[in-house]
């Protein structure tokens, strides 16, 4: 399973880069403006400074909302480095321009996902990685861990390559439970990796170990 991070916050990047199991990054304009990055400009040169951060793949998003839009965007995007994978909402338009980049070779990211139908237009367009957003559907009482299981079957049924990115992680039992049903990556926030850490028993044992090694080496 591999692990992104989701934030534009390139301090929590390099902490969890620097604990050796980050694999990715996600972000999204929401996230660059929490950040205080705004204007264009700004924005494109933050996505690159990111991707000289991590060594995987950086999810960049697309603004605009038609289909000649989003391929001057992604384009844009794409041209920037290496890693940058094209993120789409899941539209008419953003499905059409998954299909677009997949026949380039261009990465996509559909986000935004939220039925299993959606997520097979994603993967019949040939995108990367389809991002179904569960902590959004817990937020309205819908089993969001249900959405990931639906979707692993169909991917497995028809031997389809698109990733399975479950977005919108919010905490560590989310990461550990979407493990347990084969989704491909997770992206969350730096915290909810720190959670898979903590365990009071290994506090406890520790503890004792420092303490018998201090009574015997006196």
């Amino acid at each position: 399973m591999k692990f992104f991070i989701d934030t534009a916050n390139l301090a929590q990047i390099k902490e969890a880069q620097a604990l050796g199991v980050l694999d990715g990054v996600t972000t999204n304009p929401s996230l660059m403006a929490k950040e205080g990055i705004t204007g264009k400009n700004s924005i494109l040169k933050h996505y690159v400074d990111i991707c000289n951060v991590v060594d995987g793949d950086v999810s960049a998003e697309v603004n605009a909302l038609d289909y000649d839009g989003m391929i001057k965007e992604g384009e844009e995007l794409a041209d920037l480095h290496d890693q940058i994978v094209v993120k789409l909402p899941m539209t008419k338009e953003g499905v059409m321009a998954a299909k677009y980049f997949s026949d380039k070779g261009i990465k996509t990211n559909v986000t935004l996902v939220f039925s299993a139908g959606q997520a097979l237009l994603a993967a019949k367009a040939g995108a990367t990685y389809v991002s179904p957003f569960i902590g959004r559907l817990d937020d309205v009482s819908t089993d969001g861990l249900a959405l990931i299981e639906e979707i692993r079957l169909i991917y497995d049924n028809y031997g389809y390559e698109t990733q399975i990115l479950a977005a919108s992680v919010r905490h560590t039992m989310h990461i550990v439970n979407c493990a347990k049903i084969g989704a491909d990556v997770m992206t969350g926030p730096l915290s909810a990796i720190y959670g898979l850490l903590k365990h009071p028993l290994t506090d406890i044992g520790l503890a004792q170990f420092v303490a018998d090694f201090e009574k015997g080496n006196k």
